[in-house]
């Protein structure tokens, strides 16, 4: 369970910008994997089948279910109501200890988000989405060293497939420490492994605004708001990417793409005032 945001697809959702950084404003990526996967006496990962679960785990389960849609949906008291539930039924759910983790995070109580994700990984040690959120969590607490092995700790895993995520992940935390040529770096091989994530594209195309590199950012820009993951933020930083190209007919083909579909977004009045540096 690897938490970003996904409320990107949302319109009028603020994105995560490279220069503010300071809290997880929008988190849940994806919780398809709910922590239901055994070991084979191997050591390989299986999926654990319902004859497999124990009962504890099956009714625990139910409890993270509803956790993680409370948590989606910003009902932070309910997901952990649900997610104390849990524990009392199987103190040793990895998945419920590490959404709980995310839980304090948002509740801005970095201490008990710390021992949520340390408890998740020494139940589950192979889980590098778990080892992903606490190097997020080091992030926010501007322990940016520590993050960094954190990720890198997660990106060591052959099995881990999410590294994109985490590369993007990392990307952001480089930003916040001021890390600019390493969170470009984090963030194009981001890219290179999930050219459609729109976060990562704006967020790359934001960066290299910043750098100057007007190209560049057109590029990943244009390739945002050319689709239909367009919102406010994207047309308005392709609306500066191209001023700054002297793009005339471009600008205002997004700047009424912007009134259009977005009328009252904050981005309409800025574009009106022509605060192309706010």
């Amino acid at each position: 369970m690897n938490f970003i945001d996904s409320q990107w697809l949302k319109p009028h959702t603020l994105v995560l910008r490279l220069c503010v950084v300071g809290a997880l404003a929008w988190v849940l990526a994806g919780c398809a994997d709910v922590g239901r996967s055994g070991t084979q006496g191997d050591g390989k990962t299986d999926v654990m089948t319902a004859s497999d679960e124990p009962e504890a785990r099956r009714r625990a389960s139910i409890r993270l279910e509803l956790a993680v849609s409370y948590f989606s949906e910003g009902k932070t008291t309910f997901a952990l109501d649900e997610l104390k539930q849990a524990l009392v039924i199987d103190p040793s759910y990895a998945q419920a200890f590490n959404l709980r983790g995310l839980v304090y995070m948002r509740l801005s109580d970095f201490a008990l988000a710390e021992e949520s994700f340390r408890r998740a990984m020494s139940l589950d040690p192979r889980d590098a989405g778990v080892v992903q959120n606490y190097g997020w969590l080091l992030c926010q607490a501007g322990r940016f060293g520590e993050a960094t092995d954190t990720f890198n700790r997660a990106l060591a895993n052959p099995q881990y497939r999410d590294r994109a995520k985490t590369y993007l992940t990392m990307g952001l935390c480089h930003a916040k420490a001021g890390q600019v040529e390493e969170a470009e770096r984090s963030l194009a091989r981001s890219y290179e492994l999930d050219a459609g994530n729109p976060i990562t594209g704006f967020n790359l195309a934001s960066l290299l605004l910043k750098r100057g590199e007007l190209v560049r950012a057109q590029f990943y820009i244009r390739r945002i708001n050319n689709s239909e993951l367009a919102n406010a933020e994207s047309l308005w930083l392709g609306i500066k990417v191209e001023r700054r190209l002297d793009s005339a007919l471009a600008m205002q083909q997004l700047a009424e793409q912007l009134k259009k579909r977005f009328p009252q977004a904050r981005e309409v009045g800025l574009y009106e005032r022509g605060a192309f540096d706010d």
